[in-house]
């Protein structure tokens, strides 16, 4: 099922949220993401519905194995594509600016030639393509 690019950037906002401070609260998605609380709110009633998250009545978000399956991939994406272009020698605000749009429309194939570049030599890996 492809998810459209707006959700993927909720289910990414929600994992680092969730790495960040334990928990997954609405307001936290709206202030990362820039958007109102209405608007995150009928995006997590869509993922709640589609199955990409748990929410009990207002309890905490959590996301469900396929949600953090593709909040995961994005997430992992959006690091290497960073380091990619910060090591072009684009500033660090702008690769991340930047990072966010090229996420989710580059190729698998041009995805892995990146971290492969990014990894030549390496002794930490950057990026995973455990998934496509």
């Amino acid at each position: 099922m492809k998810i459209q690019q707006s959700a993927e950037d909720y289910l990414e906002a929600m994992l680092i949220l969730q790495e960040e401070h334990g928990y997954i609260r609405s307001i936290d998605i709206a202030k990362h993401l820039g958007v109102t609380k209405p608007s995150v709110s009928y995006a997590v009633k869509r993922l709640r519905e589609s199955g990409y998250i748990n929410m009990e009545a207002n309890g905490p978000i959590t996301l469900a194995p396929a949600g953090y399956k593709i909040a995961k991939r994005i997430y992992e994406r959006h690091k290497a594509l960073t380091a990619f272009l910060e090591k072009l020698g684009v500033s660090k605000e702008q690769s991340e600016e930047d990072a966010c749009k090229i996420e989710h429309v580059i190729s698998h194939e041009t995805y892995v030639a990146i971290c492969d570049f990014l990894n030549d030599g390496s002794d930490e890996a950057i990026g995973s393509y455990d998934f496509e």
